[in-house]
């Protein structure tokens, strides 16, 4: 009989082999489209990572997972190699190596293709963006590499991925922000509008003490906005008076009891009806917080309501 903790493990298994099954074609299917001769069987020793790896995490949990899923069903999409010498590098798949040599594997299934550095270069970065669970900060450094090493342009770049110009360049400034920065979002991905805030300020020490407050969530993104405008603005740091609360129209009660059912089922859909969406896990942990801090909330209106 599995534990609760072995059920889990086991279900985030079969819900990673769901996925790569059901993963669109990217470069390596298509290669490994020209036919089972195509892939070999490689020793994993013989297998070495790209030292112009792009991705900079590997999360312990997730590769736990994905070495759970491979020895109950193998290696589903082969990786990319190259010939390096006596050895094979990894172009694209480093991930699913690590989890085979996690979950013991002697040999990994592989298409072996002769690219040149740059090309080798643009296949990994463009495979990596299709991952789901890419941090932004990874996201970023490869927009980075695709710029600096490979020529885009910002537009152009924009175009290839289908993304905005704008986000382009905002993930871009990300890549280039000072190291107390990206590690807030490294810790949290769901600080990054506070991460662009901070950028705006010069001096490391400050911005390192409200970086700190952001990630352990002492600060919110309107109060770190307000502290970035007093240390960019000090002459109008003076006493603030609280903005004036517009007094109640007769629909108000109706207006706000709609909006708070209709942001509860938008919730509801976000999250699933047996909580199995594709959340990362960090996301959920801090979805999780926020909602229970809203409960109480609602517990203390609830009181108020029947106070009387």
């Amino acid at each position: 009989m599995l534990t609760k903790s072995g059920k889990s493990f086991r279900e985030a298994g079969t819900r990673i082999f769901q996925q790569e099954r059901e993963a669109q074609h990217g470069i390596v299917s298509l290669l490994a489209s020209k036919g089972p001769n195509s892939i070999k069987e490689l020793p994993v020793e013989k297998v070495v990572p790209n030292p112009e790896q792009p991705r900079m995490t590997f999360h312990e949990e997730t590769l736990q997972e994905l070495a759970a899923s491979i020895r109950e069903h193998g290696v589903l999409q082969p990786i990319l190699v190259r010939p390096a010498g006596d050895a094979f590098q990894i172009i694209a798949g480093e991930r699913r190596w690590r989890a085979s040599k996690l979950a013991g594997k002697e040999t990994i299934p592989a298409i072996i293709e002769r690219f040149d550095d740059a090309t080798a270069l643009e296949i990994a970065l463009i495979e990596n963006l299709q991952r789901e669970d890419l941090s932004p900060l990874d996201e970023a450094i490869i927009y980075k590499k695709m710029t600096d090493e490979l020529g885009y342009s910002i537009r152009n770049l924009a175009g290839k991925l289908g993304k905005d110009k704008g986000y382009v360049e905002n993930r871009l400034r990300l890549a280039m922000a000072p190291d107390d920065v990206r590690e807030m979002v490294a810790a949290r991905y769901d600080t990054l509008s506070a991460a662009y805030e901070l950028m705006k300020i010069d001096d490391k020490r400050r911005r390192k003490s409200l970086a700190k407050q952001v990630v352990a969530g002492k600060l919110t993104l309107i109060r770190l906005r307000d502290k970035v405008e007093r240390v960019l603005n000090p002459e109008q740091a003076g006493p603030r008076s609280a903005p004036a609360i517009p007094p109640l129209r007769d629909d108000s009660l109706i207006t706000a009891t709609r909006k708070l059912n209709e942001a509860l089922q938008e919730l509801a859909r976000a999250v699933g009806e047996d909580g199995s969406s594709n959340i990362a896990d960090q996301d959920r942990t801090n979805l999780a917080k926020f909602l229970t801090i809203s409960r109480a909330r609602m517990d203390n209106l609830v009181a108020r309501l029947r106070s009387r």
